[in-house]
């Protein structure tokens, strides 16, 4: 009779980091690939001053985000038209399938915890190039 592997707890030390298709290095952290989970993906994320992702949303998982420090904006909707400034001490919630594009357009780094509800954090990101132009390079918020 085969043994099978019975789940256990890890301790993640966030050391590594990996490019995310959203333009961003994110640290590594709780993850199918990293701990096996099956329904929950965690890492930090340190966006410096002046960075912004693509445009993009995730199509099948929601994210909840906890601002640690800094500012950054996101303008979210079918054509960007919202936004919302989260700062430090914030938690936002981005909703699957929401497109939205994060930018710190501040002169100090930002620093969050983001948490999805897929282990596999990259797998549902789609790309929305056609909306990367609706907010200028330049905004400030």
């Amino acid at each position: 009779m085969g043994e099978t592997s019975k789940p256990t707890c890890h301790v993640v030390r966030p050391a590594g980091t990996y490019d995310g298709k959203q333009g961003f290095s994110y640290f590594e952290g709780i993850a199918a690939e990293t701990v096996g989970s099956k329904g929950i993906c965690m890492h930090l994320l340190t966006v410096p001053p002046g960075a912004r992702a693509k445009a993009h949303m995730h199509e099948s998982h929601e994210t909840a985000i906890y601002c640690l420090s800094g500012e950054v904006v996101t303008w979210y909707g079918d054509n960007l038209e919202h936004s919302a400034t989260v700062r430090a001490g914030d938690l936002f919630y981005i909703p699957a399938g929401v497109p939205h594009l994060p930018a710190n357009l501040s002169s100090e780094p930002a620093s969050a915890v983001i948490a999805r509800t897929d282990p596999n954090e990259q797998e549902s990101v789609v790309l929305l190039p056609h909306l990367d132009a609706k907010v200028p390079r330049q905004a400030t918020g």
